[in-house]
C-alpha cells in the first residue's frame, strides 16, 4: 500500500472558512479598481487574494473538489480586463466598441479559460433554468416595473446622478443609450451572477457568495454611474438579483427582471434630459 494516501476534502464549515478570506480580498479589488480608482490597489488585492488560496490549498484538496484558487483566478481575470478601460458612460462609437471589447472580453475569457484550459466547466449560462416561470415570478416583473417608476426618477433627478450619463437630445444618441442600457443590463447577469457569484458559490455559503458578488456588482455600477446614494438601490438590488437566479435557476429570468428594470432607468435618463418630453408618465 502507498504511503502517500490521496488528498481528502475537508469538511464544508471547514472549506467555508478557508475560502472566506482569499475571496473577500479578491472581491474587494472591485472597489479599489471602480470605486476608489486605484488599480494598483486592485491587482495588490487579486494577487494575495489568489496567492493565499493556492497557499491554503497545496496538497489539501481532493482531485475532484473545486479549486478556489482556479475560480477566484477566473473572477480575478474577468475583473483585470473590464479595468482596462475607464466606465464613464460615453455613446460615441469609439467608446461603444471599447465598452463591448472589454465587457464581452471579461465574459468570454473566463469562461474559455474554465472550459478549455481548466476543463471544469464552472461557467455555465443556464438559459432556461428551472423550466416555466411560476405565479410569484411573473408577479416579480410587475413589481420591478411598479418600485422603478416610484423609485429612479427621485434617485436620479433628485441626486443630480443623471448628468452621469451623456445628454441624450436626438434620435440618434437616445438610440444609442436604449441599446448601452440594454447590453450593460445583460453583461451585470453574464459576470456577476452567472460567473463571479457561481464561482464564489462552489467554495462559500449561499449568504456569504451572495454578499462577496454584490461588493463587485456595485462597485462597478458606481463608476458606470450609480453614485450620491446610489448603493441604496443597487446593493438590494445584487443581493435579491443572486437570490432569485439561486431559486429559480434560470439566467431568461434574472436577465428579464434586469431588462426591464434598466427599461425604467433609459426612459429616467431621456426624461431627465428632455424636460418636458415625457411629462406625465414620472411623478418628478
Amino acid at each position: 500500500m502507498s504511503s502517500h494516501a490521496a488528498p481528502v476534502a475537508a469538511p464544508v464549515a471547514a472549506r467555508w472558512t478557508r475560502a472566506v478570506v482569499p475571496a473577500l480580498l479578491v472581491c474587494l479589488a472591485a472597489p479599489a479598481y471602480f470605486v476608489l480608482l486605484q488599480p494598483l490597489l486592485g491587482a495588490a488585492l487579486l494577487a494575495v487574494g489568489v496567492g493565499s488560496a493556492f497557499a491554503l490549498e497545496r496538497g489539501r484538496v481532493a482531485a475532484s473538489a473545486p479549486s478556489l484558487t482556479r475560480d477566484l483566478s477566473l473572477i480575478a481575470l474577468g475583473m483585470v480586463i473590464v479595468s482596462t478601460i475607464s466606465l464613464a458612460a460615453k455613446l460615441d462609437d469609439l467608446s461603444m466598441v471599447r465598452f463591448t471589447l472589454a465587457l464581452g472580453g471579461a465574459v468570454a475569457v473566463p469562461y474559455a479559460v474554465s472550459r478549455w484550459v481548466y476543463r471544469d466547466h464552472a461557467i455555465r449560462f443556464p438559459w432556461r433554468g428551472g423550466g416555466r416561470w411560476k405565479t410569484w415570478q411573473w408577479a416579480w416583473l410587475g413589481g420591478v416595473i411598479v418600485l422603478g417608476w416610484v423609485l429612479l426618477p427621485f434617485y436620479f433627478i433628485t441626486s443630480g446622478v443623471y448628468q452621469n450619463w451623456p445628454v441624450v437630445d436626438t434620435p440618434n444618441l437616445i438610440a444609442r443609450l436604449f441599446v448601452g442600457v440594454g447590453a450593460v443590463g445583460i453583461w451585470d447577469e453574464l459576470f456577476f451572477i452567472c460567473t463571479v457569484f457561481v464561482l464564489l458559490r462552489r467554495h462559500l455559503h449561499v449568504a456569504l457568495a451572495t454578499v462577496l458578488q454584490a461588493i463587485v456588482f456595485v462597485s462597478f455600477l458606481w463608476e458606470l454611474g450609480y453614485r450620491a446614494w446610489g448603493p441604496g438601490l443597487t446593493i438590494p438590488f445584487a443581493l435579491l438579483q443572486a437570490v432569485i437566479f439561486l431559486k429559480t435557476r434560470s439566467l431568461a429570468y434574472v436577465v428579464t427582471v434586469h431588462l426591464l428594470f434598466d427599461a425604467v432607468v433609459f426612459a429616467v435618463l431621456v426624461h431627465a434630459h428632455n424636460p418636458g418630453l415625457l411629462d406625465g408618465i414620472f411623478l418628478v
